[in-house]
């Protein structure tokens, strides 16, 4: 009989898993409580003698932020020389970038295609046990195994969706963190802070600490309350932990702790410069920083050194990310603001801390998005914007978002694809000025895997 190639093997994992997916059903419908139910992923686990319970876990949920959260709270841990498995999603370029596990030799660590198709066999008895199971229900059990099975020190686990109902719920982490809360997904998480905000705290659990962001006074009420049912000492941002920023003359931004609750461990007016840049990294930086804290006396070799470390050196591309920069040319930058708040919070930084000629964007988004709200939030400040499709069945047309740019006052150029979308914007943008690809993860993604092709055609067309 032939032997299947790795590839074509992994491939065929690939399609195993989305079949049970379907793309053309809206994500309300996916997520409702009436088809989610918390206790199959515990089922399905069981069938495979419950491999999140071999490690300790720090579990992160929120709307915005929670990815560069899970990313810093790992790069540290690697930094003290633990092995680290790291559960994300969505992928920005490469669905294995998913399920990794960072090790002190390997900071990318993304899970090899053999193991995804040893571990996907390893499931689909267990999955033929388990009526009514989800994709992302096998997908979270294919890293637990993959963790559990590598022997990880420590897992980061960001949620899916929402927290209460999500298939990563099922563990009971040493520290929940919740990030910065906005309105996002409100057909199926609830159209109030307050709504939300109780989806979210879902992962709150019994006794075991959990950290938050600053947030809205609804919406932290509802933790508040969450926090207190359970027993479980909550730490907020701003009232545990104050923090300021700045940036230097070398361009590096830097986090300053002026206050911690264990100065023996973080003395106040300590610094750490931040790999990450913007505002909005530096509360995430400290989310990322309280939730060591409580997870430190499990892991003697973290240390503050080992944290600065780990903050200058994070790698998560997509967030603020200058993929070129010259003279002689525009300006590209890329960034996931993905709803009207993460908008918002781009085009603050736009305006506060970049130098440019013009402002251009390219965008896209999903049609379940607000990208109506996103667009208000920034176009006032652009000289034009390049509308285009997102990677992702469910995308908003080109034509459908030039037309809602141009009802908003901006002057807006639909393009049938990245690459025609990038070589437009170069042809319209000057020396000097600033181009800014956003509006959907699926976007950036898009962007970064075509980047190496695409900067290579637009130097030889400026030569």
């Amino acid at each position: 009989m032939e032997q299947t190639q790795p590839d074509e093997a992994f491939e065929r994992a690939l399609d195993y898993l989305y079949s049970f997916f379907n793309f053309e059903q809206p994500a309300e419908d996916r997520y409702a409580s009436a088809k989610i139910d918390i206790f199959r992923p515990r089922q399905l686990l069981s069938h495979l003698g419950d491999p999140q319970n071999r490690y300790p876990a720090i579990h992160i949920a929120g709307t915005k932020g929670k990815g560069s959260v899970a990313a810093m709270c790992a790069f540290s841990l690697r930094a003290a020389g633990y092995r680290v498995g790291l559960y994300t999603s969505p992928h920005l370029q490469e669905f294995r970038e998913r399920i990794r596990i960072l090790t002190p030799d390997d900071p990318d660590g993304r899970i090899p295609p053999a193991a995804f198709v040893h571990h996907i066999e390893q499931l689909k008895p267990a999955v033929a046990a388990t009526p009514g199971t989800t994709w992302f229900e096998i997908l979270t059990a294919v890293a637990f195994l993959h963790f559990a099975q590598e022997q990880i020190d420590v897992a980061v686990l960001e949620v899916g969706m929402g927290g209460r109902l999500d298939a990563t719920n099922v563990v009971t982490p040493l520290v929940s963190v919740i990030t910065s809360l906005s309105l996002d997904h409100m057909k199926y998480l609830g159209d109030t802070l307050a709504q939300i905000a109780f989806e979210k705290g879902g992962i709150i659990k019994p006794g075991i600490p959990v950290i938050s962001a600053s947030q809205q006074p609804e919406a932290l009420d509802v933790l508040r309350q969450l926090a207190t049912e359970r027993e479980a000492p909550l730490s907020v941002i701003g009232q545990n932990w104050h923090y300021h920023g700045r940036t230097p003359t070398t361009g590096e931004q830097e986090l300053i702790i002026t206050h911690s609750p264990d100065p023996a461990f973080i003395p106040d007016d300590t610094t750490f410069p931040l790999a990450l840049f913007g505002n909005f990294q530096l509360e995430n930086a400290t989310l990322a920083l309280a939730a060591l804290q409580v997870a430190r006396p499990s892991f003697p070799r973290l240390t503050l050194a080992a944290c600065r470390e780990g903050l200058a050196g994070v790698v998560w591309p997509g967030r603020l990310q200058i993929l070129h920069q010259s003279p002689d040319t525009p300006t590209l930058l890329a960034d996931c603001a993905h709803n009207p708040d993460s908008a918002q919070k781009l085009s603050y930084e736009l305006r506060h801390h970049y130098r440019y000629g013009r402002l251009w964007f390219i965008f896209g988004s999903a049609r379940d998005k607000d990208f109506r709200q996103e667009l208000a939030a920034l176009l006032p400040a652009a000289a034009g914007i390049i509308t285009t499709t997102v990677n992702h069945p469910r995308s908003a047309t080109p034509e459908e978002l030039a037309a809602l740019a141009e009802e908003l006052g901006a002057k807006a150029y639909p393009a049938v694809d990245m690459d025609t979308a990038v070589s437009l914007a170069w042809t319209l943008a000057a020396p000097g000025d600033l181009i800014c690809v956003t509006g959907s993860i699926y976007i950036v993604g898009d962007l970064l895997n075509r980047w190496d092709s695409l900067q290579s055609e637009l130097i030889q067309k400026g030569d």
